[in-house]
């Protein structure tokens, strides 16, 4: 309701309260009164949660089963274009394979979307006939491939380099390519450089190794994806950012958010990065569909319930039916307003203390 702002200052406020208690001036009567206050905010809180979890069970949509794919790649071998052919084995051997819950293994017999995660491939795979022709056999159809991968365009004069992007592509079965989004919020110093040339003339260079790094696409938008609802794409920490993450405009049906973290390792930084994610399905009203290289995979529903995941550091595939949204949220419709009308509350109350004191 009031948004990941709103929150933040809740915790804030509640748990300093108990501060309150240390404060022995005479100016200070009941100092009880902040701490009993914080508990039972707390407790309408979770009373409210329960009973909106409660009245509000998870729904499907018709006709929707997702194939997420979890290859686990190791960075070393993710942006290796020698290991080409390596890592298309793997994707297309793990897309097909059972797992140990009895997911996968009958091809992608029933699946109507494949789902590979973020910069799949270390090549452009608009200019490797061979990955689109095996992309085209692996596919049956009537099912779909998401996938990330690296985009290139010719240069916009004699002599440039090529521009790069961060990109999701919408690929059928017969490898034709049905919509594509370009990463708009890139990550400084690992898709691009500030003051990228003069950084790249002295020997340095970001995370992703792309020369010039990659460029920023012209706006977030729907992405059309056959058989389903218009999807979101976000790509990495796209998703993290509150209020910005959706853009204004027709509603989308599911937030979709391929990543990599595998940067990362076993550390907390994936678990930080999946928990965002839920909290912006929870802000949002939306499904939350997710595919990590190393993990965390999973389908959130729209009140943060996770229906399946994939552990941290696991090769894998997940299938899950896709979550419908509920209806927007009161954050969708007012926004950060909630979060700003708390603060104002709070200092109003601070400057009239501080006025009655003097």
């Amino acid at each position: 309701m009031i948004g990941l702002w709103g929150l933040t200052f809740l915790a804030v406020v509640i748990f300093a309260s108990p501060a309150v208690l240390a404060d022995d001036r005479a100016d200070t009567p009941r100092p009880w009164l902040a701490p009993a206050a914080s508990i039972a905010v707390l407790a309408l809180m979770a009373i409210y949660g329960a009973g909106r979890l409660s009245a509000l069970p998870t729904a499907f949509v018709d006709g929707v089963k997702l194939r997420i794919m979890q290859p686990n790649l190791p960075q070393d071998v993710k942006f290796n274009y020698s290991a080409r052919a390596d890592v298309m084995r793997r994707y297309l051997t793990l897309s097909v394979r059972q797992n140990a819950d009895g997911s996968g293994g009958d091809g992608l017999n029933g699946i109507t979307h494949l789902i590979w995660p973020e910069s799949a491939f270390p090549f452009l795979l608009t200019r490797e006939p061979d990955a689109l022709a095996q992309i085209a056999n692996l596919l049956p159809e009537g099912t779909v491939l998401i996938t990330g991968a690296a985009r290139g365009e010719p240069p916009l004069r004699p002599g440039g380099g090529l521009r790069a992007y961060n990109s999701i592509y919408v690929i059928d079965h017969d490898a034709s390519i049905l919509g594509v989004y370009d990463k708009t919020h890139l990550v400084p110093f690992g898709e691009y450089l500030p003051l990228q040339s003069l950084l790249e003339s002295v020997g340095l260079q970001q995370l992703t190794k792309v020369h010039g790094g990659f460029l920023a696409g012209t706006r977030r938008r729907l992405l059309t994806i056959p058989h389903a609802p218009a999807a979101l794409p976000l790509i990495c920490y796209e998703i993290i950012f509150p209020g910005a993450a959706v853009p204004a405009g027709p509603r989308p049906g599911w937030m979709l958010n391929l990543t990599n973290d595998g940067w990362f390792g076993d550390s907390t930084g994936p678990h930080q990065h999946f928990q965002q994610a839920r909290v912006r399905a929870i802000e949002e009203g939306l499904p939350l569909v997710r595919s990590a290289n190393t993990g965390i995979s999973a389908v959130v529903d729209p009140l943060g319930r996770i229906v399946k995941s994939l552990p941290l550091g696991t090769e894998a595939v997940l299938d899950a039916a896709l979550p419908k949204p509920v209806d927007p949220p009161l954050y969708v419709r007012i926004g950060d307003s909630g979060a700003l009308i708390l603060v104002g509350a709070a200092l109003l109350w601070a400057f009239r203390r501080r006025i009655q004191k003097y």
